[in-house]
């Protein structure tokens, strides 16, 4: 307790680090009050939202602004579904691949199209929420007149939430979007704790602590899975510049374990409402698809969660391809003098990197469709719903991730003015497989 004292003594007295959290407080209260704020010409007493599915998981990153209606109901996810369709451009079109390349002036360009196009997503997203979600009876106004000022306050309300995540990145401390994304989670953490200690009761005290404990150990493994890494080492030949000699240095390259992070998991939850679709088009007439719509209506039942399973790891195979390119990356240390011992550079040093990480990619995939299953093996256990979702899946690994790359800067923060680090080790650990170490 003396050492966690001394470590918080220790990030206050360095003024940068105290006025950045700070300004990471006020930011995130600003982006938590705004959830709060109903759609003018809504009634929320007869507002009645209970999203499930893809749309459930969408108001677990939002806080629960989705149900609400609130004019952050979008939030910050058509800003990363902007980003992500960019970012596949880039894998796929030469001319943003040409802009990538171009250094802080292309990444700058490459911004300016991802907010643009922002606010195009967005205000598609915005008429479709406003038909299809909010329901004629919540509504004290004409349905007309509220759909377009509503699409122009959730389109506003957007661009807000990303400017407040661009100002914690610039003045704050974290990733300011992620930091948005987990705050919006963690903000339902203490209301799904309360209420499965009510669901239990006295007589199940013993039964919640132990769920309490088994909580902590699904945390920790997802922490491993996240932090994962299989280290290739590095030689650097020795080369004579002046009269000194520099390189023969021995570095490594960090692979790691679950190179794709959250977005399998992502994808995959965006396709689990085709079976229940298809069938539901032939229900009337076909015994079986009627069986199949019973089955993948609920995200408990085995069916479901095979199939989601397979579509983890097939989409972790995927993601990791074209995030990963093993050529580039024998190419820059073939540029930069850098070599694996025993292994030729180019081609085969490219081959041998493509086949450690198919290697390592497999039991990773394995393991974050086993963290993506356990809320409904939570549930099935008899927990409710809502600290279920804790349990694993996207919450979970979104939470770990954005925890560790914030503690990692404030580690850095630290060690720069020589304090000691957060842990005893020394080492703190972010999602990019990087280490600071004292």
């Amino acid at each position: 307790m003396n050492r966690f004292i001394t470590t918080l003594k220790n990030i206050f007295a360095i003024e940068e680090l105290r006025t950045r959290i700070l300004n990471t407080l006020l930011f995130i209260t600003a982006f938590r009050l705004g959830t709060q704020i109903v759609l003018p010409g809504v009634d929320p007493d007869r507002l009645n939202l209970r999203p499930q599915g893809l749309l459930g998981l969408l108001d677990t990153f939002l806080g629960g602004a989705f149900s609400k209606a609130s004019i952050f109901a979008l939030g910050i996810m058509p800003y990363i579904s902007a980003s992500i369709a960019i970012q596949l451009l880039t894998l796929a079109l030469p001319y943003f691949q040409k802009m990538q390349k171009e250094g802080e002036s292309g990444r700058k360009r490459l911004n300016q199209i991802t907010r643009v196009l922002t606010i195009f997503v967005t205000a598609v997203q915005a008429i479709t929420y406003v038909q299809t979600t909010v329901p004629t009876e919540a509504l004290l106004i004409d349905r007309g007149l509220f759909t377009i000022s509503s699409v122009f306050i959730l389109t506003s309300g957007t661009i807000f939430c990303m400017w407040l995540g661009e100002r914690i990145t610039d003045k704050g401390i974290g990733n300011g979007i992620s930091m948005i994304i987990m705050i919006g989670i963690v903000s339902r953490l203490p209301g799904s704790i309360y209420g499965e200690a009510l669901s239990r009761g006295s007589a199940g005290a013993l039964i919640f602590v132990l769920e309490l404990v088994a909580l902590f150990f699904v945390i920790m493994g997802a922490v491993v899975l996240t932090q994962a890494v299989r280290r290739i080492p590095i030689q650097y030949a020795k080369q004579v510049i002046g009269n000194k000699v520099v390189g023969g240095q021995r570095q490594y390259l960090p692979l790691k374990l679950n190179a794709a992070g959250v977005m399998p998991i992502i994808f995959a939850q965006a396709l689990m409402f085709i079976p229940t679709y298809l069938a539901g088009l032939f229900s009337e007439k076909s015994d079986f698809a009627a069986g199949v719509q019973n089955a993948f209506q609920s995200y408990t039942t085995w069916q479901y969660n095979l199939l989601f399973a397979l579509l983890i790891i097939v989409f972790t195979f995927f993601y990791t391809a074209i995030s990963v390119n093993p050529t580039q990356i024998a190419d820059d240390m073939k540029r930069s003098g850098g070599f694996i011992p025993g292994v030729k550079p180019g081609i085969q040093t490219s081959e041998y990197i493509g086949t450690v990480l198919d290697r390592i990619t497999l039991p990773g995939a394995i393991m974050l469709a086993i963290v993506a299953i356990l809320p409904a093996i939570a549930n099935l256990l008899g927990m409710t719903s809502g600290f279920a979702q804790f349990f694993g899946g996207t919450s979970l690994l979104i939470m770990v991730g954005v925890v560790l790359d914030t503690l990692q800067q404030v580690e850095s923060y630290l060690l720069m003015r020589r304090y000691e680090g957060l842990m005893k080790s020394g080492r703190v650990q972010g999602r990019a497989g990087e280490t600071v170490a004292a």
